[in-house]
């Protein structure tokens, strides 16, 4: 089961003269990554590299900044793959130290800083969640929204028309428990529409 992280965690390493400031933090998708690691840059200007990771679905990617190809985003990337997280970005800034490190100590340098950040980290398990809309009688409105309740889904939704359609959201694992247990209480009553 993959895990995201509830709040952002930092480290700091010096190695050989080099600084390296390392964040692991919740991220969505690409763009805000990028903001992200535009704002590193502005607050770090006299930084050597700024180099990231990101696991976000299909919006993953590893940037080395500058450092030789293969030393820093990658093997960011691999400690987050690593350690099951989704919906991340791992970010290190490097301040040059004078003393180069080659490729081998570059890639220990960016996986120790990912490393420790994440030691600390309150993961939390990530639920697939599913959307489903359906439209019942006005009678039923009532044992619908308790159901919705007591299965723990949100409804983010309810319009009122010639029948109540609602829409809610639940987690994938219990959709057709859910479903097939209205479809019983309420004696095949319930309409399943597409919900968007």
């Amino acid at each position: 089961m993959p895990f995201t992280l509830s709040t952002p965690v930092h480290s700091e390493l010096i190695i050989k003269k080099s600084r390296f400031i390392g964040c692991v933090q919740p991220m969505a998708d690409r763009a805000s990554a990028q903001a992200v690691v535009d704002t590193l840059r502005q607050q770090h200007p006299g930084a050597a590299h700024v180099c990231w990771a990101l696991l976000a679905g299909g919006q993953s990617a590893a940037v080395d900044d500058g450092e030789p190809g293969g030393t820093a985003g990658r093997p960011m990337l691999d400690v987050l793959r690593h350690q099951d997280l989704e919906g991340v970005l791992a970010t290190v800034v490097r301040y040059f130290g004078g003393v180069k490190l080659g490729a081998g100590g570059l890639v220990r340098a960016y996986t120790d800083t990912v490393a420790q950040a994440l030691l600390p980290a309150d993961k939390v398990a990530l639920q697939r969640m599913q959307t489903l809309c359906c439209s019942v009688p006005y009678a039923l409105e009532g044992l619908l929204r308790r159901e919705i309740e007591a299965a723990g889904a949100e409804l983010l939704d309810v319009a009122h028309g010639a029948q109540v359609q609602l829409r809610l959201r639940l987690p994938e694992a219990v959709a057709e428990a859910f479903t097939a247990k209205l479809g019983e209480l309420c004696h095949g009553r319930v309409a399943w529409l597409d919900p968007r």
